[in-house]
């Protein structure tokens, strides 16, 4: 009960927090004086409504339409909540168009029409035509989404798609052809069963059937039973599949059948049911939250099973963000009247394709995998591929060229392609992909400061999404004081107290250790003793013990007592003189390093290019290729002062020990983020043509505060502060950290302790078993 009560006050505060909803609208073109008003309004807005008129196809250059869809919804099918009306429905419809923006760079207005008559609700959208240049309907129930779907696409002039249906059918066919071939089938020889025959499952026979699959070849079952030729409840969609003998149950239709394709209802399918199937059997389960049949009984029962479902913590997500959002993206960019048949096939054959393609190493890392290879557990791309807009997207524009839809002709493909890959950066993908990652293999994570409210809320979103699991320290009774105030569930957290006679011993054997770490650098060993009762100190010393992977500390305290324990117990990996601090700053350009922030105020040239090193490392880790500028107050040379030869001196030091590194300086931040400007000025800096997506620091002020002033004026979101150069992670959090912030360095620290800590199972050295222990 507690963790749906959390869950439901997360999902509200998330929604009613600062401004409501989760969309804006944000002017593209400067408005601050009153020359910019007089272009964008009236006197000089006269000048391009006079140049649409005289052509219409104008309106595609002077307004957003080409790059404006609409989500358009009544709320009669929402989600799994069903008919709940098109205000209940709003926050579904915002956030399909954040998933249009963050996959395509496409904006959204939602619409939501209080209208069940479909044809009212047709002429309602048909009349919204000039505003968008495109539009997705969403949640409408069946079988008026046929109607209203087909009559658009009939009256309208811009492409229209239900992704209920289409986005489901376009993702599983692709998942299917590569099944098949898999399982050395054919499509047109194949046996079908389906559970579900609403828009979805019928959106999926069809284009099944332009696969090759054959009518005949399928069995239908709702809920109401097998479909067959004797029931008079089935629309004209439904009958040409109505194949099933009266009474037939869907456990005798899985008999010998090939295919089993689920889009209804949870734990409807059992075990025996699957080993009925053909040799080489084919499972979508894609029911959410809870598929047909799990994976694990799938596989179970069948070792020559291929097994999807529409989950994200198992192989073969049958996912509709693999679709719409590059389908869209190719018909805005060539102007598409429809969304065509042509089209959604080429979104197939791009998606399967894709698949067979080597996976870069990027997805590698974001999903904790040596090696993500086209087999059984690998035949439909991750979510979080960034080949996915330019090869989808590409696919659909082609295909709306080719069969006579495109309205705008594309004369270079090549320069297409790489503006789609341009187009959104990587600010998108990263904290996507460090969730991603740290889920696949989640660590034992201390949170020192555990009778903070917002840990606790914090470390329960990391248990329930699996990113870890989380070693709260403090005193048991008032954290589960607070957390029963909160509706917070504790269920699967470790609480430790130092101060308890619990710990007692523990705390003697941490003092002893930790005396024999710092007894020449100042301390008695009642001292030591005394330490191991703090909270950092003992978390700290729970990590360097291999009784925890890592930390998050610092919410309460000041930064230099918060990571002073860390270097004193954990100290720095080999190699490795000192440690420093970055942020990752969320920017619309993408993802932004800033270094050193935190730690060293005035580093040496050494320490400078040491600074850039770990950086270079970090940024590495988190999936980004660094491109590196190293700032000061002047460019290239043009002071002789010792500050900015200092950094001269630093970079000429980075290179000496990684050539490869794409890193210069000096040079002003102006110039580093202008790339224009960069090459007008200096094109021989080896930065002309590279987007910079770190920036160095000569000093702990300047960066300090550079960092604070975006933060406050920038509208960006930050993660941070990353500590760089512990030989184990421990990471500390900023004063006033939102529950989102502690959850994004959580998978921060639990990603980096992937990769510097031996594999084991939670408890075999800590975790439960460090309290069983004692």
């Amino acid at each position: 009960m507690a963790k749906n009560d959390l869950r439901k006050e997360l999902a509200l505060d998330y929604h009613a927090k600062g401004r409501p909803g989760k969309i804006e609208v944000i002017p593209t073109k400067k408005a601050k004086t009153q020359r910019d008003l007089s272009l964008a309004y009236s006197p000089g807005v006269a000048e391009p409504c006079l140049e649409i008129a005289k052509n219409i196809e104008n309106v595609y250059k002077y307004t957003a339409k080409g790059n404006l869809v609409g989500v358009i919804s009544n709320g009669s099918a929402v989600l799994g909540l069903g008919n709940i009306g098109p205000e209940a429905g709003k926050p579904v419809m915002e956030g399909k168009g954040v998933l249009f923006k963050i996959f395509a760079d496409i904006d959204v207005f939602d619409i939501e029409i209080n209208e069940k008559d479909p044809k009212k609700f047709v002429e309602i959208v048909k009349a919204l035509e000039p505003t968008f240049g495109g539009i997705n309907l969403e949640d409408i129930k069946a079988p008026e989404c046929f109607y209203i779907e087909e009559e658009l696409k009939k009256q309208m002039n811009i492409p229209v798609m239900h992704d209920d249906q289409h986005g489901t059918a376009i993702i599983s066919a692709a998942a299917l052809i590569n099944a098949l071939e898999i399982q050395k089938k054919k499509i047109d020889k194949v046996r079908f069963v389906i559970s579900g025959a609403g828009a979805a499952a019928m959106a999926c026979i069809r284009l099944y059937q332009e696969l090759g699959a054959k009518p005949a070849n399928f069995l239908l079952f709702d809920k109401e039973g097998a479909l067959h030729k004797e029931r008079t409840d089935l629309d004209p969609t439904q009958l040409p599949f109505a194949n099933a003998p009266k009474g037939m149950t869907l456990g005798e239709g899985m008999k010998g059948a090939d295919v089993f394709l689920g889009l209804s209802a949870g734990n409807i399918v059992n075990g025996d049911m699957i080993k009925s199937m053909a040799k080489n059997p084919i499972v979508f389960a894609m029911a959410n939250p809870d598929p047909e049949i799990s994976w694990e009984d799938a596989t179970r029962a069948r070792k020559d099973i291929i097994m999807a479902t529409g989950r994200s913590d198992y192989p073969n997500q049958v996912n509709n963000v693999l679709g719409f959002p590059y389908i869209f993206r190719g018909a805005l960019d060539v102007r598409a009247g429809v969304i065509n048949t042509a089209m959604k096939l080429a979104a197939v054959k791009a998606l399967a394709s894709l698949a067979k393609m080597p996976v870069p190493d990027a997805v590698n890392r974001a999903y904790n995998q040596e090696v993500i290879a086209f087999g059984p557990e690998y035949i439909i791309p991750k979510p979080f591929d960034p080949r996915l807009l330019p090869v989808v997207a590409l696919a659909v524009a082609k295909a709306a060229e080719e069969s006579g839809v495109a309205r705008h002709h594309i004369e270079n493909w090549d320069q297409y392609a790489l503006m789609l890959e341009r187009r959104l950066g990587m600010g998108n993908h990263v904290l996507r992909s460090l969730g991603a990652k740290a889920r696949q293999n989640p660590k034992r994570i201390i949170f020192a400061e555990g009778e903070n409210v917002k840990i606790l809320k914090a470390a329960q979103i990391v248990l329930e999404e699996g990113i870890g699991f989380p070693i709260l320290i403090g005193d048991g009774k008032e954290i589960t004081k607070i957390a029963t105030e909160n509706n917070i569930d504790l269920s699967g957290m470790m609480i430790v107290d130092p101060r308890s006679e619990e710990m007692a011993e523990r705390c003697r054997e941490y003092g002893e250790i930790f005396f024999r770490m710092r007894a020449r650098k100042g301390y008695t060993k009642d001292e030591a003793y005394k330490l191991m009762k703090e909270r950092n100190h003992f978390g700290c010393m729970m990590v360097e013990q291999g009784h925890a992977d890592c930390m998050l500390a610092g919410l309460t305290k000041k930064y230099d007592e918060a990571i002073r324990p860390a270097l004193q117990i954990i100290g720095t990996a080999p190699g490795v003189n000192r440690v420093a601090g970055m942020y990752l700053v969320m920017t619309k350009k993408g993802p932004l390093f800033l270094a050193d922030t935190t730690v060293n105020f005035n580093p040496t040239a050494e320490e400078l290019a040491e600074i850039v090193l770990l950086t270079a490392r970090e940024v590495a880790a988190l999936n980004v290729v660094p491109k590196i500028a190293m700032l000061s107050y002047a460019n290239f040379g043009s002071s002789n002062s010792p500050e900015a030869k200092l950094v001269a001196r630093a970079r000429a030091l980075v290179k000496e020990k990684m050539p490869d590194l794409v890193v210069d300086g000096e040079m002003q931040a102006n110039v580093a983020l202008n790339n224009r400007l960069l090459k007008e000025m200096y094109p021989f800096s080896e930065l002309v043509g590279h987007e910079v997506n770190t920036l160095i620091f000569p000093n702990l002020a300047s960066g300090n505060i550079a960092y604070n002033i975006l933060l406050e004026i920038g509208s960006t979101d930050a993660v941070g502060p990353i500590v760089m150069g512990l030989k184990k992670p421990v990471h500390l959090l900023q004063l006033g950290s939102t529950v989102s912030g502690i959850v994004n360095m959580a998978m921060i620290a639990v990603t980096e302790a992937q990769l510097k800590s031996k594999e084991q199972e939670p408890g075999t050295k800590g975790g439960k078993g460090f309290l069983r222990k004692k």
